[in-house]
């Protein structure tokens, strides 16, 4: 039986380490696109509606919620965007109105704020700077109906 030195076994193990690094840093989170970019679009367009997205804006699966589909869904979609806050910002501010949404109150800001409605509907667009490695922008649009009902917790 030969037995193997410690530094040996130490080097097995940080081989066996990086590899699993490596291996997980290539592994896809499950909410990579699929086909082609217009097959990305439209999909967009079905589940959205009539909300306007930057050019190139990805939904980012795991940190969306969306219930419905096309004009009527309510929840929280956030989305990677190529270009910069500021250019996603004039993007939402422009194209927002033209889609028939009225624009309630804009901040411009290190997080840029923006609140739409369009008939019985409310929309929220919050957009911050992405990190060095990611999207230039991170985007979150939140919908829901104007005017829920929102009813308080009560004290016990």
């Amino acid at each position: 039986m030969k037995i193997i030195p410690a530094i040996h076994h130490r080097a097995v193990g940080i081989l066996a380490l990086s590899m699993a690094f490596l291996l997980g840093a290539c592994a896809s989170s499950g909410d990579a696109p699929t086909g082609s970019p217009d097959e990305a679009a439209e999909i967009q367009t079905q589940l959205l509606g009539d909300m306007p997205l930057p050019a190139g804006a990805r939904i980012l699966g795991p940190e969306s919620l969306i219930i419905g589909r096309g004009d009527n869904w309510v929840g929280r979609v956030v989305l990677s965007g190529l270009q910069t806050p500021t250019d996603i910002y004039a993007f939402f501010q422009s194209e927002y109105p033209k889609a028939g949404w009225t624009t309630v109150t804009a901040v411009k800001s290190k997080t840029s704020i923006l609140v739409f409605t369009k008939g019985d509907r409310t929309s929220t667009v919050e957009i911050t700077e992405g990190s060095l490695t990611g999207p230039k922008s991170l985007i979150t649009v939140t919908a829901s109906p104007k005017n829920a009902n929102v009813v308080a917790p009560t004290r016990r």
